[in-house]
């Protein structure tokens, strides 16, 4: 759009967009339609966690997407090390593969506070996060966010070996021990499908608290309930900069 160039420092953007997948078919081509191309995003790299859907199949349709592929399912952290690995840009773009009504405009405001120098990291705050989190402004465990490589590169052996849910946690821990300020991107109007809607009530049920189960792994209640204090401590307000980026999601989106 006319409003990201004239906004953002697309000269300087090198991005690396990582998406991991795993039995994402139906829902990852519509996440790819959205990124493919987009301006600011230099490499699209997507780890297909041992999918046995169609997930590669559907990926292979979009030649602007860097596809790797293991035979067997490890996880969201292993995946997640390896995207880190394969990325060759200084800053990275977290994002999951079964995001609904994302649209360009989404994927600008998300880099926006990063790229100008307003947060050293953005994370998505989505229409369907946690009451508790739209309540307290943040959502600690969010998939989509905007950081410098440099800030897991570093640790990358250690987030492979982390429970298979447990990266967003271990990511809150480096940026709380290095006092990065946090940029949080309201997404009103996309939302994350559910695990009961990808594998039914019951499996989808065992599957959230497989997930919790990996989060206390890594964190027990007390530090985990402290971590998202001092992550709120950590935000900065950067919208007053962005008013203009995130007045233009709503309309540009609905237009489609």
């Amino acid at each position: 759009t006319s409003l990201m160039r004239s906004t953002l420092p697309q000269g300087d953007a090198r991005i690396s967009c990582i998406i991991c997948a795993f039995n994402e078919a139906p829902r990852i081509a519509a996440v790819l339609e959205v990124v493919s191309g987009h301006p600011l995003l230099q490499e699209i790299i997507v780890v297909d966690d041992g999918s046995t859907d169609d997930t590669a199949a559907v990926v292979r349709h979009f030649p602007s997407a860097r596809l790797i592929s293991y035979p067997w399912n490890r996880g969201k952290s292993f995946a997640m090390a390896t995207g880190i690995q394969a990325a060759h840009n200084e800053v990275l773009m977290l994002l999951d593969a079964d995001l609904v009504g994302l649209c360009a405009e989404h994927v600008t405001a998300l880099a926006a506070p990063v790229l100008l120098g307003q947060a050293a990291v953005s994370l998505s705050l989505r229409g369907n996060s946690l009451l508790a989190f739209r309540t307290i402004g943040l959502d600690f465990v969010s998939g989509e966010r905007v950081l410098r490589k440099e800030l897991l590169s570093e640790v990358v052996d250690e987030i492979r070996r982390l429970p298979r849910f447990g990266v967003e946690v271990f990511m809150n821990r480096r940026i709380v021990d290095q006092q990065l300020p946090i940029a949080v991107t309201p997404w009103p109007h996309v939302t994350q499908s559910r695990k009961g809607e990808k594998l039914g009530y019951w499996k989808g049920i065992r599957a959230e608290w497989k997930m919790i189960a990996d989060l206390l792994r890594v964190a027990n209640p007390v530090a985990l309930a402290l971590q998202n204090f001092q992550l709120l401590a950590l935000r900065t307000d950067s919208r007053g900069s962005l008013a203009r980026v995130n007045r233009s999601c709503k309309p540009a989106c609905n237009a489609r």
